[in-house]
């Protein structure tokens, strides 16, 4: 039987109370199903891939229709809870955010990551203004009947280099608490990898801690001894599954060889991992 999306909303509420799970990342349905057939709790979408799969550059490039789209086939796929990658909104202010949160909601999806960068004056949102927006969401998810609609409120303070080195825990932190005070759940940073500062950040910060995984960063196991909730692989497959394409057709082309395409899943994993229709 499937869950509602109320269910739905519950599950994801509950994984960020407690423990430590893991967000893969999807950008269409295919990579969807793959990727909830592996066991994953959770769906999560990435703004990088899905910008790519619509033929634009990541970073604030897709239009929020577009967005939604994505959002909503992934979670008409897959029996499991949907956090959508909505990047700054699609808009600058509160009224543009909402409007965004609504479209969560209508598409199926329970979560939304919502960044504090893609200020149009440059740089990043202000506390206060990102504040407003993440209070815009709350309100209109529960206007739309899903008050606990998951908010992960990122902030690029580590990954845009923001202000010189040594503030940018105080900087994070201060962020932190306005967003909480607005509504978030979760507090996403991008960016950071130190695990003794992620561990004081998780202690000092007043909600669940996500971070970004990947190559070069702490393992899963790593993070979770220093206490964090939510660990995301954000672009990584997209760009490993988009830079193989890069690779096996320029080998092909080029050289006239496979080898980039040897390592592969067996046919019955890929093919026989879609449901007959």
């Amino acid at each position: 039987m499937s869950k509602t999306q109320q269910q739905k909303a519950d599950e994801l509420a509950a994984l960020n109370r407690a423990g430590t799970y893991v967000l893969p990342n999807a950008w269409d349905v295919g990579s969807a199903v793959l990727t909830a057939n592996t066991g994953a709790l959770v769906i999560a979408t990435t703004s990088a891939g899905v910008s790519w799969g619509r033929g634009v550059p990541d970073g604030q490039h897709l239009t929020r229709e577009a967005a939604l789209d994505v959002v909503r086939d992934i979670a008409a796929a897959v029996d499991l809870p949907v956090s959508a990658d909505v990047e700054s909104g699609y808009g600058p202010g509160p009224s543009d955010v909402a409007e965004t949160a609504r479209g969560v909601v209508a598409a199926g999806a329970v979560g939304i990551n919502l960044e504090d960068s893609g200020n149009p004056d440059g740089g990043l949102f202000d506390d206060g203004a990102q504040a407003a927006r993440i209070r815009a969401a709350r309100e209109a998810a529960a206007a739309a009947g899903l008050p606990n609609l998951q908010i992960n409120a990122r902030t690029d303070v580590y990954l845009a280099g923001i202000g010189a080195p040594e503030g940018r825990y105080d900087e994070t932190l201060r962020r932190a608490r306005a967003y909480a005070d607005a509504g978030a759940d979760t507090l996403f940073v991008p960016g950071l990898t130190d695990l003794d500062v992620i561990a004081t950040l998780v202690a000092d910060a007043p909600i669940p801690v996500n971070v970004m995984a990947g190559p070069g960063a702490p393992s899963v196991g790593e993070l979770a001894k220093a206490g964090v909730r939510r660990v995301s692989l954000g672009a990584s497959v997209a760009f490993a599954a988009y830079s193989l394409v890069v690779r096996a057709t320029r080998e092909v082309l080029h050289e006239g060889t496979y080898e980039a395409l040897s390592e592969v899943e067996p046919w019955t994993v890929i093919n026989g991992g879609f449901p007959s229709r």
